[in-house]
Formats: C-alpha cells, structure tokens, sequence
C-alpha cells in the first residue's frame, strides 16, 4: 500500500525530482491544477457520470518507466489511493499518494478536514505544461 503524504510534503518531494500524477478527469485537471502535474485519468467525465479509463495503465506506462517516482493525487483522495494500489499491481516501485488530494478532506459539514493542494497555497496552474495534458500524454505508445 502507498504511503500516503500531505500536499506540503509532495511538494518536497517534486522539488526533489518527483513527478506529480493527476488522476482526476479532464474538466477537474483543467480547473487547476498542481504545477507541473500530469494528466492521466482514472475515470473519465462522462454524461454527467464517471466512467473507468480503459487506457489507464497503458497511458501511464507510456509515459512513466516503473521505477519513476511518482506522487499521485486527485480531488480528495480516493481516486488517488485506488490509483496508487492499480500501479503497484502493475510493478511500480515509487508511489505516494496525497492525502487529501487537490480540494482536501471535508467534513459532513463541509469545513476542511485535511488540507489539499489548493488549500495549503501551493502552486496551482490552469494551463498543463506541455506535454502533460492526457490528450498529448495519450498518444504515446
């Protein structure tokens, strides 16, 4: 099981060369974003409803050789532990997940619980870095 970190602590660790892997849906990335994440989803928008990527694994390893080391977030935290859990399955040595992901953990009354990305003031973009959008991640092979 990933070790699951804060949002301070990733980034740390992507200024020691991690990368940042957002698996959230498409419209979710490109409302903000962590600087320098990627995108590759793990369930795709889709009629109002989420539906499962069917090329998950294979964009990622397209993309990412497994021993990279990889910080993998999402909205809140439950995409990115599933996530996580799937590319340990599939060999890959160094994963952490982000507790709390891009929006944090809410309570029932919805107060922050646990600070996400963007409520512990770390960079936030809304443009990917090129090459980082899934559409140009996508095509690789």
């Amino acid at each position: 099981m990933a070790k699951r970190i804060s949002s301070a602590e990733a980034a740390v660790l992507m200024k020691q060369g991690w990368r940042y892997l957002d698996v959230r849906s498409i419209p979710e990335f490109d409302e903000g974003h962590p600087a320098g994440a990627a995108n590759v989803p793990l369930l795709h928008a889709q009629s109002g409803r989420m539906a499962p990527n069917p090329d998950f694994q294979r964009v990622v390893e397209s993309n990412f050789p497994r021993d990279t080391k990889l910080v993998v977030g999402c909205k809140s935290g439950g995409r990115s532990a599933q996530a996580s859990a799937f590319l340990e399955a599939a060999g890959y040595t160094q994963i952490v997940d982000v507790r709390g992901g891009f929006h944090g953990e809410r309570d029932p009354m919805g107060r922050v619980a646990f600070a996400g990305w963007a409520d512990s003031n770390l960079p936030v973009e809304k443009q990917a870095q090129p090459g980082n959008a899934y559409v140009d991640l996508e095509k690789k092979k």
